[in-house]
């Protein structure tokens, strides 16, 4: 069954990382007045803007594309919130230029690993002592894309990273199986955010994309499909062939 354990989305402690802007910072509007919501995002002047509009977050300034960040950071906010409730990995990156681009740029490879699955991988186990318990109903939430399903021309590191992400959800949620806590993934169509400015047409809005999300948790989706993923995913068990060949082009 796709259905877990509900959870009503109150009084709970949430970490969000990626949550100045598109779905991240929607999540953080819809949540941070009845929860105790906590933001990892860049250090600047957009986390400080965060800050100053939801005075009751509390926010972490990192650099997810560093591991070697990871550690501190985790220790940070383990001892500051000795109980989280749920982890939602969502900050991403996206570099569209294919390999043969001109413009393609070597450097940018490894960050791009870093930010979107070695992050999602590290802090779900730094923050595990604080959400493994015999008595709270706990979830990890990972943010995935319909490109996790049938990747496109370009972007390949970004489809192989949300493809990795699908796995190690899977996996995880076997080991976590016994406990206390959920390993849910969302799968997303093109959201206009920031992100992808310039690229689609026909887009989810980011609010309606963190209304989905938000549901899905308190709906203990292990799978939640939104949007046009839901056809995506008719179209890769009737014609998948077809349905390839559409993304590819996306």
């Amino acid at each position: 069954m796709n259905k877990g354990r509900q959870m009503k989305l109150k009084n709970k402690t949430i970490v969000i990382t990626g949550g100045t802007s598109g779905i991240g910072y929607e999540m953080v509007r819809m949540l941070a007045q009845d929860n105790h919501v906590i933001v990892i995002a860049r250090p600047g002047e957009r986390l400080e803007t965060l800050q100053k509009e939801f005075e009751n977050i509390k926010t972490y300034g990192a650099d997810l594309s560093k591991p070697q960040e990871y550690e501190a950071l985790a220790d940070q906010i383990v001892k500051a919130h000795n109980q989280i409730d749920v982890l939602i990995n969502n900050a991403a990156i996206q570099n569209t230029p294919t390999y043969i681009d001109d413009d393609f740029s070597y450097d940018t490879i490894i960050p791009e690993i870093h930010l979107n699955f070695t992050a999602v991988c590290a802090l779900s186990y730094l923050l595990l002592p604080a959400m493994l318990d015999d008595v709270r109903e706990c979830a990890i939430l990972n943010i995935n894309s319909g490109l996790a399903l049938a990747p496109k021309k370009g972007s390949a590191i970004y489809c192989g990273t949300k493809g990795g992400m699908d796995v190690f959800s899977r996996s995880l949620g076997y080991q976590l199986e016994q406990t206390n806590i959920r390993v849910l993934q969302a799968f997303l169509p093109l959201v206009d955010t920031p992100m992808t400015h310039g690229r689609g047409t026909g887009k989810l809005t980011a609010q309606r994309a963190a209304q989905d999300i938000v549901l899905g948790i308190e709906q203990g989706k292990r799978i939640n499909n939104i949007g046009k993923v839901k056809l995506l995913r008719v179209l890769l068990a009737l014609t998948p062939r077809l349905a390839r060949n559409v993304m590819k082009r996306s």
